[in-house]
């Protein structure tokens, strides 16, 4: 018996509007969740990298999780990552600090448990610390960040992981059928939902047993993602599957500053600017291929919305 009540469905990784002085930006923030709820979502992704939460201080990032949980008013859950340090003793301090704004669930980044090279079991003994320091009422999850390095979740660790009890939320970006077949045969049964971030093998996933998407084309498609993660059974679904495969190929052009640019067509009071890289990197031709992807989401969502 599990008390797993997080929703399957769509989870978009939030991005962080900034202003044109490079700050956190609230009053876009604020249209941002209004449009992700309004456009279907199970839940909320705060301070992940989408959120640009390595170029985030501390302080920010717990001001941003604390912002969205206050905006949502528990229309949907928010889970909120934020441990971006080196040391222990600062990634408990940030994870602590990103617990008390009253998330759902508090994400660690699977990259900060140990170093690039370093084995599962170094790794394991490193978690086991680490909660050892966390309030034992918290849910908690994991996501396999691709920066500085993705650490994707061997079987083994994860079954470790799903046994425990206190994992609810695991944010999958190995893009591997297989390595996502071995996390939901062990987690079967237990309090750990897989969330795939791949849309290449989203329909695979979904058929086997994974409860969601949680990836970046969730902030552009996410009405279409989420008709396809609930009727996914559906034959029709193949055809969904493909459009949205190759849609998610604009994810390589210059995200996140794509991804602004096409919430400012939606009508978002958003910048384009972000803190990971310059917005002139969208250029004119970048432009002309975001208002092909807008007039193709908006065909598709008259044709099975």
């Amino acid at each position: 018996m599990t008390d797993n009540n997080f929703p399957g469905g769509v989870w978009p990784v939030m991005l962080t509007p900034f202003t044109k002085d490079n700050e956190v930006d609230y009053l876009a923030l604020k249209s941002l969740v209004e449009w992700y709820i309004a456009n279907g979502v199970s839940g909320l992704f705060a301070v992940c990298q989408s959120s640009e939460m390595f170029f985030l201080s501390l302080e920010e990032r717990v001001a941003i999780a604390r912002f969205v949980k206050e905006q949502v008013k528990e229309r949907v859950p928010v889970i909120a990552s934020g441990h971006v340090s080196d040391t222990f003793e600062d990634q408990v301090e940030e994870l602590k600090q990103i617990a008390a704004t009253g998330v759902d669930a508090l994400i660690l980044i699977t990259n900060r448990l140990a170093k690039q090279g370093e084995s599962d079991e170094v790794w394991l003994e490193n978690l086991q610390k680490i909660l050892a320091e966390l309030p034992n009422d918290i849910k908690l999850g994991f996501y396999e960040c691709p920066y500085p390095y993705k650490r994707v979740l061997s079987k083994e660790v994860t079954k470790w992981c799903a046994e425990s009890g206190r994992f609810y939320f695991l944010k999958d970006t190995s893009c591997d059928i297989d390595n996502i077949v071995e996390k939901l045969e062990v987690s079967k049964g237990t309090n750990l939902k897989v969330y795939n971030a791949n849309t290449a093998t989203l329909l695979e996933s979904l058929k086997l047993g994974a409860a969601g998407y949680s990836g970046v084309m969730a902030n552009m498609q996410c009405r279409l993602y989420g008709k396809f993660t609930a009727e996914y059974e559906k034959e029709e679904m193949k055809e969904l599957s493909d459009m949205l495969t190759l849609c998610a190929l604009i994810e390589y052009q210059c995200y996140p500053v794509n991804a602004k640019y096409y919430l400012q067509q939606e009508g978002l009071p958003m910048q384009t600017m972000t803190r990971t890289k310059s917005d002139t990197l969208l250029t004119e031709t970048f432009k002309k291929e975001m208002a092909v992807l807008k007039r193709m989401t908006s065909e598709t969502e008259e044709k099975y919305l």
